[in-house]
Formats: C-alpha cells, structure tokens, sequence
C-alpha cells in the first residue's frame, strides 16, 4: 500500500474505461451537512477536489461482473447516493440520489499520454463537488496481463476519507466474489454517513475545557489554525504543489520502532509526535503546533461505514519526552470529539490563513482490512495548488512513509525539505536504538 498523487501513480499501458451510472427521478429527502463537508463543498465546483484509491483485481473479473459488485457497493453505503445542491437562497443542501445501473463509456489514451493523466481529466470533471455523482469507478485492462484489471475509484473528498477507501475495497471484493457465485452481493445497507452527521448535530455543547483549550490554541497563532513554523516565502496565493513521498522506515526498522515506543510506555503515534517536537524546537525554535485530523468513528455502527469521518483538531507539544506526547495526542483526540461548528462560530468557521501546518498518521496495521501486497493499493490524491504544508504518516506491514505536499517556493523547498530531512533522520535513529 502507497501513498501517491495522480502525477505520480504507477499504472500500466492497456485499454481504460469507466462505469457511468444512471440516476432516476428528482432528489430526495433533505440530509444533514457535516461541518467539513460544509467547508469543502462550501469552496464551490472545482478540479482536484478529490481523493481516489487504486488496486488490482483477482484474476478473470468480467467488466459486467464489477459493474455488478459496484452497483451493490453503492446500494450499501448511502454516502454514494447523495448529490450537493443549493437551495434558493443560495444555502448548501445535501439530498439523496437514486442510483440505477449505466453503462462502461471508453477513454482513449492518445499517443504520448500516459492512463494516469486519462484518469486525472475524468477524476477532475466526474468527481467535482457538485456532480451528481460525485464519484467515478475507473477500469484499466493492462496490455499485458488484460486478465487482472487495476480498478481506479475517485470520489471528492466530501464523500470518503482514507479508511472508507479500505471499506470499499472490502466490499467491493466480496460483491465480486457473490457475483461470480451467483449470490446475492453484500449484505444489507449499513449505517450511514448523513446519520452520523445527525447524531453530531444532536450532541450537547462541548464543555467549557474544551472551549477554552480551543481559544488558548487559536489565540496562540493571532486567531488562525497553526502555520508551519518555518517560513515559506510568499504564499498570499497558491501556488503549485511540491509533493514528496519518503520510505523512512522499512520493516524491519518499523518494528524496531514499535518496540522503542513499548519500551517507552507509549505508542507509536508518541514517539513519532516526540521526535517532530524535537525536530521543531530545534530547527523553529517553537514547538510543534498543528492541524491535527482524527477520526470520529467512536461507536462500531460507523466501522464499516463510508464516508469522511474525520474532523480537525489541534496538537500542540513543547516537550519531546514520550509520555508528555502521548498526553498531547489525548488532547487533541479530546479537542476533535466535540462538533466544530458551534466551537468556531465565533470565528466565522475554522479560521484558516495561508501557510497552515497539518499532520495526518493512520497506522494501517489497526485496520482489519485488505491491505495485503497482491492488491497493489495506491492511496491517489489529487494535484492541486497549496498555499500550505501537509504531512501523512502511514505505517503498513512493509514499513513507514511520509508524504508531504507543500507549496513551491524557494523558501518551503529549502526550509520544509530541511524539516523533513530532520524528521526522517530522527526516526531512522529511533528506530535503531
């Protein structure tokens, strides 16, 4: 499993189509629109407002037969048969869709062009915000293997976060195998992500701790979410995305790493928010503030569930000990248990200014999941502009990396590249203790 950009997926030369599903009849009943899906549909219609996973199928899966398993995948999770709307006064809406089958439309890939920059232009028009649907299951039938497809699924970000992808890859495989059985595919449908955003609107106040921590952070960067504490040139705009994807540490270096974490009462997550304080107090002279993505899927109903389950918090360390960390990453999983909304009304919304700092770390070995080598995932972001610094750690069976995506100054070239280089090096000696 690899975290990748559309510019630098691996796909092979073949025969690249897509699964175009029907839709029937006005929308549907009114749904609730979470706090982030308000944010990220709120910027309006737009290119790479998307995220997309990619993977090998078994041997010998007829298009029919993925249509099949697709359309039963869909039907399951009620996040796929949703569309944004406006209403008349200009407010944003989320109603339901009704879904029917399609049909498979070819896209040619000219000489010259590779299926990834295919892929991009399909992703970039079929998957915008307000399309209805939002989403789009690609097919490349390799040239020389046409017997084991690599299936590419883009949907915009509203609709699916990194654990959905896993989610669907899971369901989409046993429809597949129901399919080829001759069984019905996948069971019923599960709980889905608009009741989630239900059960969040119903929740009390976040009490008044909270509140205050929240305005202790924010008062600390003048009333924004963090920045990244190096500079980083003029960035009053985007500007195009650097992205680099490191291998930090392999296997065996991992599991080095997990039993130093051990060693130190605390888990990996710590030990890796210890060496980035470190790292941060070293080279910034600040300590380690940032955007801090947690997931809300606090009650088993919303595991095996797609939809964007996460929700922003803030992680702030000035002390590298592990245990202090491992407090600071309780905090800010305590921060993002409570609905945003109400928190950062009285800043008109999350206060975000150009130069933020987010970390993201999603330890894959927690998920009882496919993930296994012969699927050859590929987590698929897409390219955009940033005027930002965003980091993912994820950890797998074969190892750790790292991407990062910041914006393409000689300021964040020299100083983000020199952050990083610190951070791999520091992990790299963690993990040889």
């Amino acid at each position: 499993m690899r975290l990748t950009t559309v510019t630098r997926m691996t796909l092979p030369p073949g025969r690249l189509h897509s699964y175009v599903v029907g839709t029937a009849g006005d929308r549907g009943r009114s749904l609730p629109v979470s706090f982030d899906q308000r944010r990220h549909v709120g910027e309006g219609q737009r290119p790479g407002s998307w995220m997309a996973v990619s993977f090998r199928l078994p041997a010998g899966v007829a298009r029919d037969e993925l249509a099949a398993a697709w359309l039963a995948v869909i039907a399951r999770h009620g996040t796929f048969r949703t569309v944004f709307g406006r209403s008349d006064a200009e407010e944003l809406t989320l109603h339901e869709l009704t879904v029917e089958p399609g049909g498979w439309e070819q896209h040619p890939i000219a000489p010259g062009r590779t299926a990834r920059e295919v892929v991009r232009d399909v992703f970039d028009q079929a998957c915008a915000p307000f399309e209805s649907p939002s989403y789009r299951l690609c097919l490349l039938e390799p040239t020389d293997e046409p017997d084991r497809g690599v299936v590419v699924i883009g949907a915009d970000h509203s609709h699916v976060d990194m654990w959905s992808w896993h989610v669907v890859i899971r369901d989409l495989l046993d429809a597949i195998a129901d399919v080829r059985a001759g069984r019905p595919p996948l069971p019923g449908e599960v709980s889905s992500f608009a009741q989630h955003s239900a059960v969040l609107e119903a929740m009390p106040p976040a009490p008044d701790d909270v509140s205050r921590r929240w305005e202790q952070i924010l008062a600390a960067e003048a009333g924004s979410m963090p920045l990244f504490p190096l500079p980083l040139g003029d960035v009053s705009h985007p500007r195009p995305a650097v992205v680099e994807v490191r291998d930090v540490l392999d296997a065996a270096e991992l599991r080095r790493f997990d039993i130093a974490a051990a060693a130190a009462a605390v888990r990996p997550i710590a030990l890796a928010m210890s060496v980035l304080t470190r790292v941060t107090r070293t080279l910034a002279d600040a300590p380690l503030r940032a955007v801090f993505p947690v997931h809300s899927r606090h009650e088993d109903r919303w595991h095996d569930a797609v939809g964007w389950f996460i929700t922003n918090a803030v992680i702030e360390s000035d002390d590298d000990d592990p245990l202090s960390c491992a407090r600071a990453v309780r905090e800010a999983m305590a921060l993002g248990s409570h609905p945003l909304a109400p928190i950062l009304a009285p800043y008109g919304g999350m206060p975000v200014r150009p130069g933020m700092f987010a970390i993201s770390w999603l330890d894959a070995r927690r998920m009882a999941m496919p993930i296994g080598p012969e699927l050859e995932i590929q987590h698929v972001s897409a390219a955009i502009a940033t005027d930002g610094v965003m980091i993912w750690f994820i950890a797998t069976e074969a190892g750790m990396q790292l991407r990062s995506r910041y914006p393409d100054t000689p300021e964040a070239r020299a100083n983000v590249s020199a952050w990083l280089d610190a951070i791999e090096a520091e992990l790299e000696d963690a993990a040889a203790r």
